[in-house]
């Protein structure tokens, strides 16, 4: 993903099968390379077979004579000529008599060679890396070679098969490849009179704007060595060194153009974009025209691959791209990294079967299948009834707070008046966040995400929150539960014990959270407050308000109050519709797939968004009770539930929702997972009903450094509120203290856990005083070890 040179042009081989003719033509490139003058590399990351024939060794044999040393190279040789996993096998990798690298240790080996060769290069220069056999050829760990490559992000060469059936073969390998984001620069292959599939192929690949070469084929293999050399030496200089339409200089000279017009266009997008972007959440008048735009060149796994806008100097001999950690999960949405290609596949699958389809009164198998799934085996299972699948999670909401209002109206109709009806309220917690349409941000109290429509509808609790300070749990109180409590900060046992819900039910500070909010509650209605009509809670963590972690016992004391019982299943709602949204915290974002269980009590109506999708495209859920939904049935269609969008339910989104889901089920018994459930077991040695991908060491220490007011963690979220006098939402204070980490370490080294080995910065996002950082759920330990270290020195390097 780093590897993008102003002088030093790289391409990746290709082939549609075996024996298309991958070598030769990748012979063919270096020569004419050369003749252009250029320094050329070859690489051949993996061999397999007798070394008389090994590729490496035919590139030398015939560049020998041109005067121009070729660096012709293999990484790794072994000697049956059969697939490489096979190979390996043979050799004794299965025994564990020889242990074949990792597949990152492949790519970071690979990675290196050609930063070691762009480095080393005086003047404009050209790399060749061919793989082996065909593009899902198995690469020695087993992994398809379109996957296993992926992370270094090549432009490619596809050399296409003439022989019979080979324009399928060659149609479906640019597919393959197109599916997982290469950047294909041009199609080879050998002209067959016969079976003209290069005549069939060139108008094909022109119509989707791809460069297609045709070359006369090798001659035939003459018995006599020096024979044969000869007659393919000329056959390569017939095909080298001339200049027209069929020559392979005039593709060598279109993979340059590729090169120049990439370079040129990454530099060029951050002021285009100032021109002509409105971004979200930006203040314009803080950006700069150019240094302050990120360029995302492309994305994979844990990381984006961003441009060095310092680097697009003709002298600069390092690459312009350079990973970056995306450290918000974009926007929490991402499940198992970027460009997962099973998520890929199953879009790709739904678009080839469906397109969209529109869904009132009809069903396709994939929305069927995650309805199902999230109403009998997800976080609906036990009380929800219906899925009603909508596009994002502020949508999700709005869908909600309609079930919610439509089901209270309808309970005490008697009793509203008309004008009531359109005053009714919601009861929530200070700091909610439900997104940005109108209908969800008038379900929040005034603050900075509403506008000037906004028109706040309800009565919001100061919620009591959970942090970790000086190595310490304690739940903060404030200061409006002052007189009801002891104390304003309370010392907790453990982590554990603060999510050990039941057990606290006796407590003292449950008694003061229920007499707190029952007081207050007849306060508003004496005063003649709004009429509330549904209670709405972001359980147990509040994400755009601060990452605030909700002490989970106000939250279930403020559903026991609200619905006049203490928890336990009813087949119809009380007091006021609960609504859990779940947009951010669902499915296992912190841990677990549902907040219910842990709470003790399960809500009316839920939504689920964000990582439902595994970050690829927006679909939201919303999940209700059979109670909530007859509040909807009736003669008239006016009593329906009329609301939807045109892409509601679309066949896309619900197919890559299934994989997701699917994914997430087999990473519950991933080493990972539970290596770090067993970290975070209680101090008698159980398990704890809560627990982190981060390391609970780090994230003690962290908190006893002066510069943090406290820290807390739970899934794959991590918080940590700075030291700020003017804290809120508008602080600069977490910004500025964690600036260092947009910046590329090269203290990193050998140890960077980025895609080729690369260093790597950090892209990160701010709430005020509040610095937040998220990994996927799949992220491997040793990345959250590496991003462990970079903000560990980056807080003790500020002090």
């Amino acid at each position: 993903m780093s590897s993008l040179f102003q002088h030093f042009r790289v391409h990746q081989i290709f082939g549609a099968n075996t024996n298309v003719g991958k070598t030769i033509l990748t012979t063919a490139l270096v020569r004419a390379s050369a003749q252009r003058g250029k320094n050329v590399f070859y690489l051949k990351p993996v061999s397999t077979g007798p070394l008389t024939d090994a590729d490496d060794l035919h590139v030398n044999r015939y560049t020998e004579k041109l005067g121009k040393p070729i660096h012709s190279e293999c990484l790794l040789r072994y000697d049956e000529p059969v697939s490489p996993h096979l190979a390996v096998k043979l050799k004794g990798g299965i025994s564990g008599d020889f242990a074949p690298p990792s597949d990152s240790t492949f790519i970071s080996s690979i990675a290196n060679r050609i930063k070691t060769h762009a480095v080393s290069s005086s003047k404009p220069s050209h790399m060749y890396v061919e793989t082996a056999g065909g593009v899902h050829s198995p690469s020695i760990s087993g992994t398809s070679q379109a996957d296993c490559y992926r992370p270094l992000f090549l432009p490619t060469i596809l050399i296409g098969d003439s022989k019979l059936g080979g324009i399928s073969s060659t149609i479906s390998s640019y597919e393959s490849l197109l599916l997982r984001g290469y950047i294909i620069d041009a199609v080879l292959l050998f002209r067959d009179e016969y079976y003209q599939n290069a005549e069939y192929l060139k108008p094909y690949f022109a119509e989707r704007g791809i460069f297609v070469s045709s070359v006369n084929p090798p001659p035939v293999q003459l018995l006599n060595p020096s024979e044969d050399f000869i007659s393919t030496d000329r056959y390569y200089t017939s095909i080298t060194s001339s200049e027209g339409e069929e020559s392979i200089g005039v593709v060598v000279d279109h993979l340059d153009t590729c090169h120049t017009t990439r370079l040129q266009e990454l530099e060029s997008m951050p002021g285009r974009a100032f021109d002509t972007i409105w971004w979200p959440f930006v203040q314009h008048g803080l950006v700069a025209r150019e240094k302050d735009v990120t360029v995302i060149d492309s994305a994979y796994s844990d990381f984006f691959s961003i441009t060095n806008k310092g680097l697009f100097s003709p002298s600069s001999k390092q690459s312009i791209l350079e990973p970056q950690y995306d450290g918000s999960a974009s926007w929490w949405t991402q499940t198992l990294g970027h460009a997962h290609p099973a998520l890929t596949l199953a879009a790709a699958k739904a678009s080839g079967r469906y397109g969209h389809v529109m869904f009132p009164q009809s069903v396709h198998l994939p929305a069927l299948k995650l309805a199902e799934r999230l109403v009998h085996d997800g976080p609906g299972k036990g009380w929800a009834n219906r899925a009603f699948i909508s596009d994002n999670g502020s949508t999700g909401m709005e869908v909600a707070l309609k079930m919610a209002l439509r089901a209270f109206t309808v309970r005490h109709q008697q009793d509203l008046k008309k004008e009531e009806k359109k005053g009714l309220g919601i009861l929530g917690l200070k700091g909610s966040y439900h997104g940005d349409t109108i209908g969800a941000m008038d379900a929040c109290e005034e603050g900075v995400y509403t506008c000037e429509w906004h028109n706040a509808k309800g009565f919001w609790f100061d919620p009591p929150t959970v942090g970790i300070t000086d190595g310490e749990v304690f739940i903060n109180v404030p200061a409006s539960l002052a007189s009801f409590s002891e104390s304003r900060s309370v010392l907790a046992e453990s982590l554990s014990w603060v999510y050990e819900v039941e057990n606290r039910l006796q407590t003292p500070l449950a008694r003061a959270y229920a007499l707190y909010i029952t007081r207050a509650l007849e306060a508003l209605k004496q005063r003649g407050g709004p009429k509330l009509a549904a209670l709405v809670l972001e359980p147990l963590v509040m994400g755009a308000g601060g990452m605030l972690f909700v002490d989970p016992l106000f939250q279930r004391v403020l559903i026991d109050t609200v619905r006049g019982r203490r928890s336990g299943s009813s087949s119809k709602w009380s007091g006021l519709p609960v609504i859990f949204d779940e947009v951010f915290v669902g499915l296992n974002r912190i841990g677990m797939e549902s907040t219910g269980p842990l709470l003790g009590v399960y809500p009316d109506i839920s939504v689920n968004a964000k990582i439902l999708t595994g970050g690829l495209l927006p679909l939201a859920v919303t999940l209700a009770s059979k109670s909530i939904f007859e509040a909807f049935l009736g003669d008239s269609k006016a009593e329906a539930l009329l609301h939807g969008h045109s892409y509601t339910a679309h066949p896309i989104g619900c197919e890559v929702a299934n994989e997701t889901l699917a994914l997430i089920d087999k990473l519950s018994t991933s080493e990972d997972w539970l290596a770090a459930h067993a970290s975070w077991a209680k101090p008698d040695g159980q398990e704890s009903a809560v627990w982190s991908l981060w390391d609970p060491n780090f994230i003690k220490a962290i908190s006893k450094l002066p510069q943090v007011k406290e820290t807390m963690t739970l899934g794959s979220v991590l918080s940590i509120k700075v030291q700020d006098e003017l804290a809120g939402y508008t602080s600069h204070s977490a910004q500025e203290l964690f600036r260092s980490l947009n910046l590329t370490s090269q203290d990193d080294g050998e140890m960077s856990t980025a895609p080729g080995g690369a260093p790597f910065g950090m892209h990160f996002r701010t709430l005020g005083d509040v610095a937040y950082f998220m990994t996927s759920l799949n992220t491997s330990s040793t990345v959250i070890r590496s991003i462990e270290d970079k903000i560990w020195k980056t807080l003790t390097t500020s002090t």
